[in-house]
């Protein structure tokens, strides 16, 4: 099982853009339209798939959340700040 961070550790390592929701850290990224975001939703569901950890993801019309955690673990570890930096890459 992965470790959690403490509340330290998240602060200082969250990537730009991201903020912490209780125990997730979450994202909104914005797009130019709506297909934009659905093709970013699917570039970052592919990555998630190729780390075998998932997120939340909520597309609307003109952006995308993303919403992560790991769940077995109860809050946010290590894989859920790679995964934020590995989407930061998609975008």
């Amino acid at each position: 099982m992965a470790e959690l961070l403490s509340d330290d550790e998240i602060d200082q390592r969250v990537p730009d853009g991201w903020e912490r929701d209780g125990d997730e850290i979450a994202r909104t990224y914005e797009f130019d339209d709506y297909l934009d975001g659905v093709a970013f939703a699917t570039s970052v569901g592919e990555v998630a798939e190729e780390e075998f950890h998932h997120p939340e993801i909520t597309i609307g019309y003109e952006e995308v959340e993303v919403r992560l955690t790991t769940h077995d673990a109860g809050g946010v570890t290590n894989k859920d700040i790679r995964l934020a930096e590995l989407f930061d890459d998609e975008y």
